[in-house]
Formats: structure tokens, sequence, C-alpha cells
């Protein structure tokens, strides 16, 4: 199939010529294309998103009300799970990741819309106390036309919680999907028209970072971007929308720490410290990558997650193993670059999964990795891998054990494993970090739940009400009346 852009509620024809390739990451085949979206086409989008607006928010979309564009969300998400399966599959074969993963990514999309949906009518300002004879208040008001550049690894869910807060704050939006995974997105853009979004609400223009996400870093129209994914290019952004003033919020990177100390209940915290690195093939910003246990049970703790990293496995996604491919073969090629470093380095590997059989030698498959003795000014231990590789070293106090983890440019999310009450909160405010979780990795995905890092994992908050407010522009108004 060949699929275009969505601009205006209508399927638009790249301006200039080329498209892109899309390939299976199961078998490396190719099944589709996407157009290549240039300045031009950027142009249209934000165009007609402005279209949407009006002037003064008196378009078709600006004018609804709070209330109106609550129905519509919620009308957004009944229609994303009335078409889960086919969302599903569509993401399923355009990332690699298992059918199971993809179903739950439709889940926590038609979540964050509710959220927002059943927000919309619930933000407001205040009336401030000032001195005699005023009376001062705020508001709240869309910002205009928002950008969203949406990677590869988790398109629904990060367009659920960055476009529905948006949409929900009254903005019109134009997405610049990842390349290498651009169809859910742009399936869900005609689903948003299908249930009555009005024409340029919302906009999809697909095409390769360097041409399309750089326009739309760099377009006078938009007065808010959005981006998640590397802190290089997150960097290239923020100093494209610096130049115009633009507010930006970035998700980037992260290389983030489990803390395990010798009073953790091991059979809570071993199937957790798994899932957060082979999650999703451990193409997660937030994958909990590093690991530290407290020497005393740090042969214990191996021994168990040894067990458990043996009986991992990848393969095809409609298998639904543990881990899908990799995404594309550039991610393919890396992580497994990474891996050979290592060992060539004398890192020793305590244990690594399998790939089923039934995979295909052309697809992007990693079988799951699990590092032991990792020295912490390591390269494992301080750069991203985007793959199922967990680097474990051990500590011998709690100071080791925060110096270890505040111990790389990162500071997205940390876990802590520990009955002690007191030292609980302790460590929850001694790491860097965005979020911390006690006892439990990542809550469950959390869409109430502010997210965002510290460092050089970028700035500003995505999900619960504080996205909701970051898409907004407060006013305030001063009244003069004796």
């Amino acid at each position: 199939m060949n699929y275009k852009h969505f601009i205006d509620n209508t399927w638009v024809s790249q301006a200039g010529n080329g498209e892109i390739p899309v390939f299976d990451p199961s078998n490396g085949e190719q099944f589709a294309r996407i157009a290549r979206g240039n300045d031009q086409d950027i142009d249209s989008a934000v165009w007609a998103a402005k279209k949407a607006l009006g002037e003064t928010f008196d378009g078709p979309w600006g004018r609804l009300s709070p209330v109106e564009r609550s129905q519509l969300l919620f009308s957004f998400s009944a229609a994303v799970l009335e078409r889960s399966n086919e969302l599903a599959e569509l993401e399923a074969r355009d990332t690699g990741k298992a059918l199971k993963t993809a179903r739950t990514d439709v889940a926590v999309l038609a979540r964050y819309l509710q959220f927002y949906a059943g927000a919309c009518d619930k933000f407001h300002g205040e009336t401030l106390p000032y001195t005699t004879g005023y009376t001062v208040l705020t508001i709240r008001e869309p910002i205009g036309v928002t950008g969203h550049i949406i990677p590869w690894n988790y398109p629904m869910q990060i367009f659920g919680r960055s476009v529905g807060a948006s949409l929900a704050a009254g903005n019109a939006c134009v997405v610049k999907p990842a390349e290498d995974a651009s169809l859910s997105i742009l399936r869900l853009a005609e689903i948003a028209a299908e249930v009555g979004f009005p024409p340029g609400a919302l906009n999809v223009v697909t095409g390769y970072g360097h041409d399309a996400g750089a326009a739309l870093s760099a377009h006078p129209g938009i007065g808010h971007i959005s981006f998640t994914g590397s802190t290089v290019t997150g960097t290239l952004v923020a100093r494209a929308a610096a130049d115009r003033h633009c507010p930006v919020v970035l998700e980037l990177g992260g290389k983030s720490p489990q803390l395990v100390f010798e009073d953790a209940d091991l059979d809570e915290a071993i199937p957790a410290i798994v899932n957060a690195v082979v999650q999703n093939c451990g193409q997660t910003c937030s994958a909990g990558s590093r690991l530290l246990v407290h020497r005393s049970i740090y042969e214990q703790v191996l021994e168990r997650l040894t067990e458990g990293f043996s009986r991992l496995k990848a393969g095809p996604p409609e298998q639904d193993l543990d881990m899908g491919p990799l995404v594309n073969a550039k991610q393919h090629e890396r992580v497994r670059a990474i891996v050979a470093q290592a060992k060539a380095d004398g890192i020793k590997i305590a244990a690594r999964g399998t790939i089923a059989a039934e995979s295909t030698s052309t697809g992007y498959y990693q079988e799951a990795v699990l590092f032991r003795d990792v020295p912490p000014e390591h390269s494992l231990a301080q750069e991203e891998v985007f793959g199922p590789v967990l680097a474990a070293m051990p500590f011998d106090d709690e100071a080791h054990a925060v110096r270890l983890a505040n111990g790389t440019q990162y500071g997205l999310v940390a876990g802590v494993w520990t009955r002690d009450g007191a030292r609980q909160l302790r460590l929850a405010r001694k790491l860097q970090a965005g979020q911390v979780f006690v006892n439990n990795y990542g809550a469950g995905g959390g869409v109430e739940l502010p997210f965002g890092g510290v460092k050089s994992s970028g700035y500003g908050r995505e999900k619960g009400f504080e996205a909701l407010l970051g898409f907004t522009s407060l006013k305030t108004i001063a009244i003069k009346h004796g």
C-alpha cells in the first residue's frame, strides 16, 4: 500500500517527489510506502490547523466548547477500542512488537483519550486576591497550533499522551510520526475524522526527521512542540524552536537504575526487573537497564535473574512471545554491536535468552542479554542501548548506591526495592529522576502520573494534568472597578 499525508481530513499526496519504503521487522520485507514530507507539506498542515482554529478561535474547531471537545474525545476513544484488533495488528506489523504488547498500547491510548476527554471542562483559572478596588483573574487559553514529533517505539501511546492532551486544551495539532512507525498514526487521524473532528484539527505529515521534522520544529506557525526521541535530536529540535521562542517539551533518553537492597522482596522484584528491560524488546526510554544490587545478595539476585533471562524468547509478533524483533536493521546492527563490544571488553554474560526457531534469518531479532559486574564507567552502564540488555553491578551501602544511580547524564526513571520506609523516602528525594518507583516499576503505565526527565533526559512533563496545563497559555486579567 501507498500511504499519503492526512491533512484537513483528506488524504493528500506529498508536495515533492519521493516515498519512503516500510519494512516488516519480522522478516525484513517491504510491504508499504509512506509519503516523504517536506517543508511545503508541513506548511499545508499548519495552515489547515490555523483555519480550523480561526483568527480569534472562531473556526470550526476553535469555537467548540470544552464539553463539545470532551464529547469528541470520548467518541474517539470508543472508536479506538472498537478497532482494537485492526490497530494492534497494524502496529505489530509496522514496529515488530508482540501482538499482546500492541493490544496493550491500544488500550492505553484509549485510556489517555478518556482521561483527557474527562478533563476538558475541569481545568480552569483562578480569582486572585489583590488590592482594594480590583478584581484579578486568570484564564487558560489554547496555545494555537502545536507540533508533535512522535517516535517509533510507542506511537499510539505517545500520540495519546501528547496529542490527546493538546486537543483537550483546544489546540489544533500537526503530527510528524517516525518514518519507521507511521501507519497507526495515519489510521488514528482518519478515525478522528470519522467520529467528527473538524477538518484541520488533527493533521499528520509523514517523512524523515531531517526533512519534515526539521520543518515542523522551525515553522513560525507552531506555538508549542512536543518531542520524544533521542537526546541528540532533541537538542536540534530545541535549538530550532529557540530561534522563535517556541516552548518545547522534551522526553529524551534514559539509563534508568533499579536499586535492590538486602531487605527487598525478591519474589516481587525479580519479575518486575526482567519485564522492565525486555518490554517492547527493550526499546523503551524508561527501561530499567541498570541493575544495582547490595553486595550481600548480589549472587542470589543474579542466580534468579539468570533463570528468568534463560527462559525469555524472541520471535514473530503473532506468536506473542516475550519479545518481537527490533524495529529496523539499523537498530538491530547497533544493539548487536554494543553486545559484541561489551564481550570484547571482557564483561561477562551471566545469561541470555533465545530466538524462536520459527523466526526468519532476515528478521531483526535480538535475544535478551544479562551482563554482570559491569564497571560503572563503561559505556554499557552509561549509554542507552535501546535493546533487551541489562547491566548489573553491586553496591556496598546506601550512599554508594545513590552515587552509582546518579552517575550518568540521564535522569528519567528510577526503581527502589526495599521494605525500609525511611530508606524509601530518603532515596526518593536523593535520586535524580523525574519518576521514582518504590517496590514497583512503571506503576502500570499510569496515565494520570506526570512523566518526564531531568538532566539529559529532557524537561517538561507529559501525562496527567501537568500535560494539559502545559498545552495552555495563562492569561492574567486585572479589572479596576473602584
